[in-house]
């Protein structure tokens, strides 16, 4: 009997110490706001290790200040190998064994649009910051989703009208065989058609993603013949494609219109091969001189001593969209959050960007500029910041392509 009683008491006091650890745990969970993130960061180095830098720089801004409704921010990030089947898998982990409260990441288009399918099957919040294909807020758009960065869409139409300045008549492509290679071209061939008709297209090459032969694409594209040359390539791609067209003089007394060639991240790698004067999209990070831009700038280059990236803006943007979104909606519910958004209005290290109600787009910009080899590095030269309201689709077409509540 002595035993038994002995036993229950410590049963009994077991239980005791565990409901107050469950009490503790409930206390520290319900003081803390967790963003659960899911980004190909063994596949894009070169972008999403800026990028986490700059989601951590403006989580750690957010907590100094008092966090969110009084709660902290807490970033949770996985790898999702750069496989839509894995980031699918990474986003139910998350929310079943983090209880993460919503969702945001993505890079590549392929992984963007399973998260976006993800979160309209989940009915749970998913701020897109990276990922450009157009299909994320119109054809596939979803209540659910909301898109941070210019759409290829955006970006490209800011460069056609650099390339109809040109007056080019014969264009090659080249880009990547997937979604964002594919819409981009897509939407470059429609609107310099429309506003060049005797635009001719002499040659498509369309390389496997990370694996470009170079060498043959590089001799298509001279055989063509071609006057000028739109480029879709980026990362290691663009490198080697860039290191290829240098040797055979491709692109000697030839123009180049080519999409996000002007970020640090590529430059950084292209080092002295940088060519001079392609019209690109990019960032001009040592020179640009607004207020908005040197507070962020000095803020990241006293926390890493370093200097931050393309990828460092979205990450930094994104976090503080999604906590100025929290905090207007007064909780991370997923309807008031849908609610919150929309018409949401901040400030980027670009400029002041509202997110679209009628698509979920925010309208953060690009800068076009030319590419300019400086000493042995690229920079971003003669560049004018090109505010996204201005390449978006009305509210009128916008209900054509996207599917309607």
């Amino acid at each position: 009997m002595r035993i038994s009683a002995r036993y229950r008491l410590l049963s009994r006091t077991a239980s005791a110490l565990v409901l107050a650890g469950l009490g503790a745990s409930a206390a520290q969970a319900a003081g803390v706001i967790k963003i659960g993130e899911i980004n190909s960061y063994k596949n894009q180095p070169a972008f999403l290790e800026p990028y986490k830098r700059g989601m951590e720089l403006a989580v750690d801004e957010v907590n100094r200040a008092g966090g969110v409704n009084g709660k902290k921010l807490e970033l949770i990030t996985r790898d999702d190998n750069a496989n839509p089947g894995d980031t699918v898998r990474v986003a139910e982990e998350l929310i079943a064994r983090e209880k993460v409260d919503v969702l945001a990441g993505g890079f590549l288009s392929n992984t963007g649009m399973a998260l976006t399918d993800f979160a309209k099957q989940r009915k749970f919040f998913y701020l897109a910051t990276e990922p450009l294909t157009d299909k994320m807020v119109w054809s596939n758009g979803n209540a659910y989703t909301f898109r941070l960065r210019p759409s290829t869409y955006m970006q490209v139409s800011m460069l056609v009208e650099e390339a109809l300045k040109l007056k080019k008549k014969r264009w090659a492509l080249v880009y990547p065989n997937y979604e964002y290679g594919q819409s981009s071209v897509a939407t470059f061939k429609a609107q310099m058609k429309a506003a060049q008709p005797d635009v001719e297209f002499v040659t498509e090459q369309a390389t496997v993603l990370g694996k470009v032969d170079a060498g043959s694409v590089v001799q298509a594209l001279a055989d063509s013949k071609p006057d000028a040359i739109f480029n879709v390539l980026f990362a290691t791609d663009l490198t080697k494609f860039v290191r290829e067209g240098n040797t055979r003089g491709l692109f000697k007394e030839r123009a180049v219109v080519s999409v996000l060639s002007g970020e640090p991240e590529y430059l950084d790698t292209l080092k002295d091969e940088t060519p001079n004067g392609w019209i690109v999209t990019g960032y001009p990070v040592h020179s640009l001189k607004t207020p908005e831009h040197k507070a962020f700038f000095d803020a990241y280059q006293a926390k890493y001593k370093d200097y931050p990236r393309q990828g460092s803006v979205v990450g930094y943007a994104g976090i503080k969209s999604l906590a100025e979104g929290i905090k207007k909606a007064g909780s991370t519910d997923t309807d008031a959050l849908i609610k919150a958004f929309e018409g949401l209005q901040l400030m980027s290290p670009f400029g002041p960007i509202t997110w679209r109600a009628q698509d979920h787009q925010s309208t953060m910009g690009a800068y076009v500029g030319k590419l300019k080899n400086v000493g042995g590095k690229g920079e971003l030269v003669d560049y004018v910041y090109r505010d996204g309201k201005d390449y978006l689709p009305s509210d009128e077409e916008v209900r054509k392509m996207r599917p309607q509540p």
